[in-house]
């Protein structure tokens, strides 16, 4: 339990301070009427959302890993890092950690107009149409997961995995933020469009589904490139091969231990000879 409530709070911390930095950026910059580029809001916003990851992965990176997105935690499960109990676990946190990171959003700027919430066409900067939008959240995360994956892969990577990830998902960021403000993450999506609704969650299904299939890819394309699905099943039939030599070894023990009474036997004898003579 204490893993899925971390990544509850985990999720939730992200998308109060990634999408809150998106709401609270747009707000003062329309509020005093002075014209920003896209390219800095955008630098400020990525940056938001990747020190937020970098910060839970050391808050809670040891308690679960600190996942905060359904798409890595299929990842982590197609790879065999966690089982089917702990995903469902996961993504429940999860999705209720977004929706409560969202409702805060809404009591803090006291409406639900804009919570931060991915979109197209209209919603777009850029005015891209969804497939162009699905073919880029993919993409994203595809490339997210796969760092992911590659950077928890053994214990060594632990003191710098949080800070490699979270750059990761600033790069992506910098990148998806003018075409659909970039989700790779269905959580973070799903909490704003719930919330604010009408157009938002009608196009919620784009970041639904276009992250857990680029998640996909990236965990077949990790484990092809590591072997992993070859080396682990040989080494799991290896170690079930040695385990019926135990008992093999135990009998050989037994045979020993029972060598030294027939000599123990002669030597008392011979003893008693040397007494009577």
């Amino acid at each position: 339990m204490r893993k899925y409530i971390a990544e509850f709070i985990g999720t939730a911390v992200l998308v109060i301070f990634g999408c809150g930095t998106a709401v609270a950026m747009n707000s003062v910059f329309i509020g005093i009427g002075f014209p920003i580029p896209i390219a800095f809001t955008t630098l400020i916003i990525a940056f938001a959302f990747g020190l937020s990851v970098t910060a839970m992965a050391y808050a809670i990176g040891d308690i679960s890993g600190c996942h905060v997105n359904p798409a890595v935690s299929l990842g982590m499960l197609i790879c065999k890092r966690i089982d089917r109990k702990d995903f469902v676990g996961y993504v429940i946190g999860q999705c209720l950690g977004a929706i409560c990171g969202a409702a805060f959003l809404w009591a803090c700027f006291g409406g639900n107009e804009s919570l931060g919430q991915n979109g197209y066409g209209a919603a777009s900067v850029m005015g891209i149409h969804a497939g162009v939008a699905f073919l880029m959240e993919v993409v994203m995360t595809f490339v997210f997961v796969l760092v992911v994956l590659a950077a928890t892969n053994k214990a060594e990577h632990a003191a710098t995995a949080g800070l490699v990830i979270g750059l990761t998902l600033t790069l992506v960021h910098l990148f998806g933020i003018p075409f659909t403000g970039t989700s790779v993450n269905p959580a973070r999506s799903l909490g704003p469009a719930l919330l604010v609704g009408g157009d938002a969650l009608k196009q919620v299904w784009v970041f639904l589904l276009a992250p857990l299939l680029g998640a996909v890819i990236a965990a077949l394309v990790y484990m092809l490139l590591t072997e992993q699905s070859f080396t682990e099943p040989k080494e799991a039939d290896e170690i079930e091969e040695q385990t019926p030599e135990e008992p093999k070894e135990a009998d050989e023990i037994e045979e020993q231990t029972g060598d030294p009474e027939p000599a123990q036997e002669d030597f008392v004898e011979k003893a008693k000879e040397a007494d009577e003579a």
